[in-house]
């Protein structure tokens, strides 16, 4: 894929979650927006776990700093399902860099492949026991409609809980 074609981080101080994904599918990096392909259950996942007060539509993804939340992924010039990425495709020490840099309070990975990607190790669901610098580490569930069969709501809820959401609507930043 092409510089043109890979969407940018949402990244800025003070934010208190960032997603991180593996890379963007080529419907999202087509569409130029997060999370874009209809399957996906992020933006559904984001309102129903009372991250965001309603559903946000992919193309809505600069919003989410008004939330305290951002976005980046872990291959930034590549586009695809994980199993077509190139083996030089992850750059953790790019993310590590950028975490270190933005300092979120969390850190989400929106798959086990992302959090294995990014640490070089499997972690479970839920919160992990590495941080970078500050920043806390959690494992979400794909919301790819690929992932269906290991779709769970209920890590997404905990860590809407922990941040300090409930009802559905935003209330600030940890």
């Amino acid at each position: 894929m092409s510089e043109l074609s890979i969407l940018p981080d949402i990244l800025e101080h003070g934010l208190s979650l960032v997603f991180c994904g593996t890379a963007p599918s080529k419907r999202s990096a087509a569409a130029g927006a997060y999370y874009a392909h209809p399957g996906n259950r992020f933006w559904s996942a984001l309102h129903e776990a009372g991250l965001t007060p309603r559903r946000l539509a992919p193309d809505e993804f600069r919003l989410l700093p008004s939330f305290g939340m951002g976005l980046t992924d872990l291959a930034k010039r590549h586009a695809g399902n994980d199993d077509e990425l190139p083996r030089d495709a992850f750059d953790a020490t790019a993310l590590i860099a950028k975490i270190e840099h933005w300092q979120p309070r969390i850190l989400a990975f929106t798959s086990k492949a992302a959090a294995r990607g990014a640490l070089g190790k499997d972690c479970g669901y839920g919160w992990c026991e590495h941080r970078i610098g500050n920043t806390r580490l959690f494992v979400l569930p794909s919301p790819s409609g690929q992932a269906r069969g290991h779709w769970d709501i209920a890590p997404w809820r905990l860590l809407a809980a922990q941040r300090g959401f409930s009802g559905g609507a935003a209330s600030g930043n940890l």
